[in-house]
């Protein structure tokens, strides 16, 4: 069975989630003998066998970027010729699915790694342009042979969204993590050439500058944290300049307020692997403070890492992250106009902000809570098992 993997995102060139989630499962997947997987992505031209790369239309150069993506779809459409399913991932490749399921009259499955109408900020980014990447996104996901759900959290929003979608064909596929590259690794050379000493406890964050991920609720958080705790930040590709303003401005608050103790360290450029994986290894807590994540699979690499985690109470995450054993759950009530916003943007900053003051507080038990995370990515979120059960989905509509 051929079957053709569809993303904007795929190695060396990923920034999110969903192009981990895409790597890993491609790679998972060309382990089997029962499948030819071909990869069709964005960027530059990669040297992996099976694998395809399209740049950008030049005649569409100066376009909006939704209609920029819709302008690769069609290459990536076209190049799906002879393939026995389709699978793509996100908007930004949907469009191209659909595309090559009509044209090829072959199944199409989708993976919902998020969704555009808890996303209303895109249109920050986008402009008009958030109304045709929503266009793209229901338009896939009503035509689609089956959509593969991250958890069950997001299953009940591709229902809740799209309520056009039968919900027999919405399948609930855990995201994954492999647990031999995300280990444990000291490596304090690393820490302090990033600026941060591996003598000190941290609470590290990694994520992209979107309001998502909530990094300005968070170093709203972090006034409440003691100056010997460093605050770490892995924070890049900043969504709107006004909300990589507001970050700036709520960091250089945060350092003013420390004065001398410093330790608040911003890292803005992606860094490879094995530094995140040092930074995650000696840090005290992994905070997730996202008003929106489908599973959160960063929760994953720094359980992997054996790093307690604390992370807000909302969509996939409590399917992840076991309260009182691998971490701390933070509660919040959200506003449902998409948004995810706090109700009450205050109290969640508090609590939060108490959670991360009693894992770090308690080092004994935040090194157990590191450990039982680990034991739970190995055993629950394994790529193997996770590559079966997507099979089991192309098998069902193939």
């Amino acid at each position: 069975m051929r079957v053709d993997v569809l993303s904007k995102e795929y190695p060396p060139e990923i920034y999110g989630g969903a192009g981990v989630h895409v790597a890993e499962l491609v790679r998972a997947l060309r382990d089997r003998d029962d499948l030819e997987t071909h990869v069709h992505a964005f960027g530059a031209e990669r040297s992996e066998q099976l694998t395809s790369s399209y740049a950008d239309l030049a005649e569409l150069s100066a376009a909006n970027p939704a209609l920029r993506t819709m302008g690769v779809d069609l290459a990536m459409a076209d190049a799906c010729a002879g393939t026995d399913l389709v699978h793509s991932h996100t908007w930004y490749a949907n469009h191209a699915g659909h595309l090559a399921g009509l044209l090829h009259d072959v199944p199409h499955v989708v993976t919902a790694h998020s969704l555009e109408p808890l996303r209303p900020w895109k249109a920050e980014q986008l402009g008009g342009g958030y109304r045709l990447s929503s266009w793209v996104e229901r338009t896939a996901y009503e035509s689609a042979a089956a959509v593969i759900a991250v958890s069950a959290a997001m299953r009940e929003d591709v229902l809740r969204s799209y309520p056009a979608v039968d919900p027999a064909r919405v399948h609930t596929v855990h995201n994954g993590i492999d647990t031999s590259l995300w280990a444990p690794r000291p490596d304090e050379d690393a820490c302090r050439r990033l600026g941060v000493d591996p003598d000190r406890p941290s609470v590290v964050f990694v994520g992209r500058i979107t309001r998502q991920k909530g990094l300005p609720l968070f170093l709203r958080a972090c006034a409440a944290l003691p100056p010997e705790v460093q605050v770490v930040l892995c924070a890049g590709a900043p969504d709107t300049p006004e909300i990589l303003a507001e970050v700036e401005g709520l960091v250089a608050g945060l350092r003013e307020s420390r004065g001398d103790a410093g330790g608040v360290v911003w890292i803005p450029e992606m860094l490879p692997r094995a530094e995140v994986i040092a930074l995650l290894t000696q840090a005290t807590v992994f905070a997730c403070p996202s008003v929106y994540e489908p599973l959160g699979i960063v929760n994953l690499e720094a359980m992997a890492c054996e790093t307690a985690v604390v992370a807000t109470a909302t969509g996939g995450i409590p399917e992840v992250v076991v309260p009182g054993s691998t971490g701390v759950l933070v509660p919040i009530e959200q506003a449902t106009d998409g948004t995810g916003t706090p109700l009450d943007p205050e109290q969640y900053v508090a609590d939060f902000a108490e959670a991360m003051l009693r894992v770090v507080s308690d080092p004994d038990a935040a090194a157990a809570m590191g450990r039982a995370g680990r034991e739970r990515a190995i055993e629950s979120f394994g790529w193997p098992a996770i590559a079966e059960r997507t099979v089991e989905v192309y098998r069902s509509v193939g």
